[in-house]
């Protein structure tokens, strides 16, 4: 009899989750992933606003999953399921195409952001959903300041000094927030020629309310502790276009902004497409593969679907990937026992958190409504327990302390290199990624993309 093979796609929370609790399962696991790392999301605003160093957001995979004997790691895309032949087919950084074969398969591929038609916008606008992100978008941030500082005309200082950020959910209103702790706070007194006090934060989105997944109570504390930072909330307001020199909105009105960071939505990622037409399974209107019960594909009991892959009616969030992750292994692991799990998967909402600035969250655990710095000691205790590894748990406390209670950024590194090298990868075909360093090095300085 051959051994059971298990494929695992995606190390984020929900394949990381899954593969943890496959560890003395009789079969060999295969983890897939296209990074070195596990990404712990929540927190990648702070690599983007200078207060975490990548590395503690981000512990490589096979460190954190080391020991196993029965898990193979293997680095690469995965473009497709030949559910046929039980296989995957990878996509690797070598150009070559490989397969993958397997008797069970979870799928925990994530999401990918969304423009919602208009990818365009991506030249300009770049979003926050992996490291590269975060360092591009950290880059534009304190490059913006330092260009600040070398303008003459006050007018174009003042686009240096004016970020738009689209998209009111958590991640608009962190990054918001801690962009008005910089300008107010962090790099106060470091500059002489720009007065950062006319630094501008405009944060908008076509819902009514910020923090719409939350309590409304909560959303309008939120708001008062942005409006108290004085970031510009544009709620109900539908960006229609945005270029190199700003955004604009329905009616005509323009923001002047030569930053722009986009935090307005996501959507399934290609695989959910490829997977639904091979298995015929159907998909939302986000592109999300509805499962059944236990998370499967409807007809195809040896592929499950977790996470911001699956069309559950649940938030987009860690606890539902995480949890969605153990289930699926833990069913897998009573097949195989011969005691198959019948119970569906329910999911235990442990509550939404999300920071706005120092010393002031919102959290909301059930009918329990905590804000100012009672949520952000919630909050801070909450990710310290999630984040992965002891040693990044010590290192990210001691940035919390230095970013916190003193005036400090230890991660302001921004260079030319990362401000454009996305683009630039870009408009590279596969066969010309050499070209890249050489392109990126040509790139102007100045004003971005």
């Amino acid at each position: 009899m051959t051994e059971h093979r298990v494929v695992v796609v995606g190390a984020g929370f929900g394949g990381l989750f899954a593969t943890k609790t496959l560890r003395r399962v009789p079969a060999k696991v295969t983890l897939i992933n296209p990074t070195t790392y596990h990404l712990f999301e929540p927190l990648l605003y702070q690599v983007a606003t200078g207060i975490l160093a990548e590395g503690e957001v981000a512990p490589p995979i096979r460190e954190v999953l080391k020991g196993r004997g029965n898990l193979d790691i293997r680095l690469g895309w995965v473009t497709d399921v030949d559910v046929a032949a039980r296989e995957v087919v990878t996509s690797g950084f070598d150009g070559r195409e490989r397969r993958v074969p397997y008797d069970s398969l979870i799928v925990a591929a994530g999401a990918q952001n969304s423009y919602f038609g208009n990818d365009g916008f991506a030249e300009h606008a770049p979003s926050l959903k992996n490291i590269d992100d975060a360092l591009e978008v950290r880059s534009r941030i304190f490059h913006a300041f330092e260009m600040a500082e070398l303008a003459d005309d006050p007018a174009e200082q003042q686009r240096w000094l004016t970020f738009a950020i689209v998209g009111a959910g958590p991640t608009g209103v962190e990054m918001a927030g801690q962009i008005a702790e910089l300008a107010q706070r962090s790099l106060k007194g470091q500059y002489h020629h720009a007065d950062l006090t006319r630094t501008r934060i405009v944060l908008m989105d076509a819902v009514d309310r910020v923090l719409p997944a939350f309590d409304r109570p909560l959303s309008v504390a939120a708001l008062k502790e942005l409006t108290k930072l004085h970031v510009d909330v544009r709620l109900a307001t539908r960006v229609i276009d945005v270029d190199a020199e700003g955004v604009t909105i329905a009616g005509g009105e323009r923001v002047e902004a030569y930053t722009k960071i986009w935090a307005a939505g996501v959507a399934a990622p290609t695989l959910a497409t490829r997977l639904a037409a091979a298995t015929g399974a159907p998909t939302d209107r986000a592109g999300r593969i509805v499962v059944e019960p236990d998370l499967t594909v409807p007809g195809h009991p040896e592929i499950f679907v977790v996470g911001d892959m699956a069309a559950q009616n649940l938030p987009g969030v860690a606890q539902v990937a995480m949890q969605g992750g153990r289930y699926a292994a833990q069913v897998i692991k009573g097949r195989l026992a011969g005691k198959p799990v019948t119970a569906p998967f329910t999911y235990f909402d442990k509550g939404n958190m999300a920071t706005i600035s120092r010393f002031s969250a919102v959290a909301n655990v059930g009918k329990l409504h905590l804000s100012g710095i009672l949520g952000w000691l919630g909050w801070l205790g909450v990710h310290l327990f999630y984040l992965i590894g002891f040693k990044n748990k010590v290192t990210t406390l001691m940035h919390w302390v230095v970013s916190f209670l003193g005036r400090g950024r230890s991660e302001r590194i921004a260079t030319t290199q990362q401000i454009h090298a996305r683009n630039a990868l870009h408009h590279l075909s596969t066969d010309d990624h050499h070209r890249a360093v050489s392109v990126v090095q040509q790139l102007q300085d100045g004003r971005p993309q």
